[in-house]
């Protein structure tokens, strides 16, 4: 993560392990590869709590296996959002959010819009 005055840049590599299941659909045995993802950011900071967020986001593998027949189903997409968060008090904030798909190859080809009503405890702003 790098700021740039109201600026903000990060970047977010992560690893999804999955464990084996012996009792997939009635016995069936599953396993999946890892599915690897990186995000990135930019985020302004428009003062007195307010700040807006565009990201992308990148995902490949989880390719899955059932009794030892691999199935063509690992991912290779990429997902495109922005949040919009402003404050309402000291404590609760409302955010926005809208994602889509802007590269599928299986799984999240989707568009979604949220609305969250936040609450921090503590200091809040």
């Amino acid at each position: 993560m790098k700021a740039f005055g109201p600026l903000t840049i990060d970047l977010t590599a992560a690893v999804t392990l999955f464990s084996r299941n012996d009792d997939y659909f009635g016995g069936q045995t599953l396993e999946q590869a890892p599915l690897y993802s990186a995000q990135t950011n930019l985020s302004y900071d428009f003062g007195r709590g307010v700040w807006a967020a565009l990201g992308v986001t990148f995902y490949r593998g989880g390719r899955t296996t059932v009794n030892d027949v691999t199935k063509d189903d690992s991912l290779s997409n990429a997902r495109v959002g922005l949040t919009v968060a402003v404050p309402i008090d000291r404590y609760y904030s409302i955010k926005f959010n809208a994602s889509s798909g802007i590269g599928t190859r299986t799984g999240t080809d989707f568009d979604s819009v949220g609305l969250v009503l936040q609450y921090r405890w503590g200091a809040g702003l």
